[in-house]
């Protein structure tokens, strides 16, 4: 399966450990598309509709649901994990998104 960057996909997340993101439920892609069109994996970030404002958060709207990526919990999981494509990132969340990236990895 071809997946892009900043792609929304339904993923399973199961099984978890821990305080881990569960369930199926929509994710962002996070890894460039160097890696998602050439490896089995991908780096994704959970959406969560918990509307906590983390300073690794960034609040979103998909469908009319108001949702809030969470970057403090990016993980790699396997395509065969992906149940579907949901939709795409608006450019302005992607600038969002790249900017609490870069705070919260690239000190």
């Amino acid at each position: 399966m071809i997946v892009n960057q900043y792609e929304i996909i339904l993923v399973n997340l199961e099984p978890t450990l821990g305080s881990e993101i569960k369930k199926t439920r929509p994710c962002v892609v996070i890894s460039p598309n160097e890696m998602n069109h050439y490896l089995r994996k991908i780096l994704i970030a959970p959406i969560t509709s918990t509307l906590k404002k983390y300073p690794t958060r960034i609040g979103m709207t998909y469908d009319n649901v108001k949702g809030m990526i969470a970057i403090d919990q990016i993980r790699t999981i396997d395509k065969q994990r992906i149940v579907k494509n949901i939709g795409n990132l608006d450019p302005e969340t992607i600038k969002q998104t790249k900017q609490v990236i870069e705070e919260t990895y690239v000190k």
